[in-house]
């Protein structure tokens, strides 16, 4: 027996019933074609955790057009087999070499927590002792963090960070051996994208300039 294990929120039953009953059932040739055949993603999208960012809705996908990962910040670790942080470069890994999806998409999004709080970490404004994992995990943020120019008010720095946090992510993400096979091979291309959520705004990554430009 597991103690305290509660039945679902009676929102979430209601909800889902009427999934069941419209969606599910209008597309119920669709559910069990892709249950039967198995996903075959177009695209791997490392997002943040954030309730607020909804992937799905911003591209207009379907299920198992995406192979979505979610973490604090959408931050990929540096390739580390022998270090921590394993769930994303274990999605990564499998996505590639189990999916062969053909695209990574690294999206970050605006009024990050992880971002923020990363911020307020290295820049001494806030101790996140009471926060074991998260304090850990923002680590991979450090380096961002000192890539920041200075002389800057601190809601642009906020701002940058979260923009140098993909920057930084996608470096990482070259370092992967298998990653750098597969460009080499150009079986797959990496993308860096940042969502504005008040306003709906999508920017790009551009190679040349390294700057954000706007979709």
């Amino acid at each position: 027996m597991i103690r305290n294990i509660t039945p679902l929120p009676k929102f979430l039953v209601n909800r889902y019933k009427s999934w069941k009953t419209s969606t599910f059932e209008k597309n119920k040739t669709w559910y069990n074609k892709i249950a039967k055949e198995g996903q075959q993603p177009k695209a791997m999208i490392i997002s943040c955790c954030d309730s607020r960012v909804h992937v799905t809705s911003i591209f207009g996908a379907d299920e198992g057009e995406f192979f979505i990962h979610r973490n604090i910040a959408n931050l990929i670790p540096p390739y580390n087999p022998d270090g921590d942080h394993h769930g994303t470069s274990a999605a990564i890994e499998y996505a590639v070499k189990a999916l062969n999806v053909p695209h990574i998409i690294v999206l970050g999004h605006s009024e990050c927590g992880g971002i923020i709080s990363g911020y307020h970490l290295y820049s001494n404004l806030k101790e996140y002792d009471d926060y074991v994992f998260v304090k850990k995990w923002l680590d991979i943020l450090k380096p961002a963090y000192d890539n920041l120019p200075t002389g800057e008010s601190q809601e642009k720095q906020i701002h940058l960070l979260g923009e140098e946090s993909i920057r930084v992510s996608i470096k990482n993400l070259l370092n992967f051996p298998t990653i750098k096979e597969l460009l080499e091979k150009n079986n797959v291309t990496i993308h860096g994208l940042w969502h504005d959520i008040g306003s709906g705004t999508l920017k790009s990554l551009e190679s040349v300039t390294g700057k954000f430009v706007k979709l």
